[in-house]
């Protein structure tokens, strides 16, 4: 079984939101199923800044559900989007 680098990009709720700590909860919950890589801050609008997390998980079925769904749990996030997956 081979190994992905996949990044998800989290949509905070709105501009004044602590970009910090949702950093912080993100690479806890990536931790816990996979080996988290970095997160780079991608510039939308109006302020709003979209957070893109990079990790490596396992390419096996499911591989990111797990993760998915613990940074859709994060507060102040209001959705997420897998944007890429690349085998490694």
């Amino acid at each position: 079984m081979g190994e992905v680098l996949a990044t998800v990009k989290l949509m905070p709720d709105g501009p004044d939101v602590d970009l910090e700590q949702i950093k912080i909860n993100a690479q806890d919950a990536v931790n816990e199923n996979a080996e988290f890589q970095k997160i780079d801050e991608e510039p939308i609008a109006f302020g709003l800044v979209a957070l893109n997390v990079k990790f490596i998980v396992n390419d096996g079925e499911g591989g990111t559900e797990a993760i998915e769904e613990k940074l859709a749990q994060i507060p102040e996030v209001s959705s997420i989007e897998v944007t890429d997956v690349r085998l490694i």
